[in-house]
């Protein structure tokens, strides 16, 4: 008898060992799915929505689990919120928009500890809290591209504008660094005044008020450069709307864009910049991927194949500030004879 209820106790433990390595074998529970997680800098926001298409296009193909995460406010306590949330479910990878270059770091950094492969993508953290930073194009490109279109279209001098996003935002703050640059070094941009940096949070309303500010306090303004998707958007339709002589250009989606982009008085924007946000979603997945398969670390040389996106394969280059980014293409011109063939696309 007691020989029976050692060998019942025996095959009791046995069969919960085994259960306890079955709990433990991926993140999704038992379904042995890899799963990676994209957190956004916001919901609500169109820009940020098809990054997310694109990253869970990716994710998905390849048969693995895909979490989109879009905090309720443009904050880093809300996306901090949302990190712990995925530590504690075990996830195998984290690709986030960056709020805030610096406040995320404690969280991220906790991650990277627990396992998870960490990167960034359209806004990057400090090179401590990623492994690498997905960037949608190069600084220098888009403030190049950014400055000659103020030059352009002010006719090379007076007063124009920056309206950003927020003023922790680290992709905006880098671009109207480099455009400040730019202007400061060559005498190129000699006559023309950058009156102010106003900051719309991208929120629409918060946007729309600040252009109409930017409106009442320079009356001779000429351009507002908005390198934003909702600022530009809520620009563009103060100026149509009030018939504002007020230019406008930036960083705006095609789709929200295409009825205020013209070459004459009726319309607010002559031409403005972006890339394709799903491409950039995409290429955020196929960084977490290779990151989870060991097929790079992060490091400056690493290369990794993107699917059939253009510019695969990929190499993980130095960035500016100590880390390393893959970055996207250069950014592309959306004007008059082109808008129409882009307007249902994104």
């Amino acid at each position: 008898m007691k020989k029976k209820i050692l060998a019942t106790l025996l095959c009791v433990a046995m069969a919960a060992t085994m259960l306890a390595g079955c709990g433990s074998e991926s993140a999704s529970g038992n379904s042995g799915k890899k799963t990676y997680a994209i957190i956004t800098k916001s919901a609500g926001n169109p820009y940020n929505e098809k990054e997310a298409e694109g990253f869970k296009e990716v994710i998905e193909s390849i048969g693995a689990e895909c979490i989109i995460k879009h905090p309720e406010a443009a904050t880093a306590d809300a996306q901090v919120s949302i990190i712990q949330s995925l530590i504690s479910q075990g996830v195998d990878s984290i690709c986030i928009a960056a709020n805030d270059e610096n406040a995320l770091q404690a969280a991220l950094e906790e991650a990277m500890d627990a396992g998870i492969k960490v990167s960034c993508l359209d806004s990057k953290t400090n090179a401590a809290s990623r492994m690498t930073f997905v960037n949608q194009a190069g600084v220098q490109e888009i403030g190049q591209a950014l400055m000659d279109a103020v030059y352009d279209i002010s006719g090379g001098s007076g007063d124009w504008a920056i309206l950003s996003a927020t003023s922790q935002a680290s992709n905006q703050n880098a671009w109207i660094e480099s455009m400040k640059s730019i202007m400061e070094s060559d005498s190129k941009y000699a006559n023309l005044n950058l009156v102010e940096v106003a900051y719309g949070d991208d929120e629409p309303q918060k946007s729309t008020d600040q252009t109409q500010a930017l409106l009442s306090k320079y009356p001779d303004l000429k351009v507002i450069c908005a390198p934003t998707t909702v600022g530009i958007a809520a620009a563009a339709k103060v100026l149509q709307d009030q018939g504002s002589a007020v230019k406008l250009t930036g960083l705006g989606l095609p789709s929200e864009m295409a009825a205020y982009i013209g070459d004459d008085a009726a319309h607010s924007c002559p031409y403005m910049f972006l890339w394709n946000p799903i491409d950039v979603g995409r290429l955020g997945a196929y960084t977490s991927i290779a990151l989870v398969d060991g097929k790079i670390t992060g490091k400056a040389g690493d290369t990794f194949e993107a699917g059939e996106m253009i510019n695969s394969p990929y190499t993980v280059v130095g960035a500016d500030d100590g880390g390393t980014e893959v970055i996207l293409g250069a950014p592309f011109k959306f004007e008059p004879s082109n808008i129409n063939d882009w307007k249902d696309v994104y």
